[in-house]
């Protein structure tokens, strides 16, 4: 299982989710308030991921802990 902490805090929210894998990436789509979001992995040996959480009308690449990044762009709606 991929994404574990995103998974763990929509789940906190009670904010339903669709998660995926392939190839060792975690991918999660989820709806808030009408509007769809997209949280996808990269290879591990490409570490980092892409989301339109900051900007949903773009997606956006996330490095380093970007799990956690994720998160603090959520808390922030």
């Amino acid at each position: 299982m991929r994404l574990q902490r995103i998974q763990d805090y929509l789940k906190r929210k009670e904010i339903d989710y669709r998660y995926s894998e392939n190839d060792d990436c975690g991918g999660i789509e989820f709806i808030v308030r009408g509007l769809a979001y997209h949280i996808w992995e990269y290879p591990p040996e490409e570490p980092g991921c892409a989301s339109n959480v900051r900007n949903w009308g773009r997606m956006e690449d996330f490095e380093g802990d970007y799990e956690e990044e994720i998160i603090a762009v959520m808390e922030s709606w």
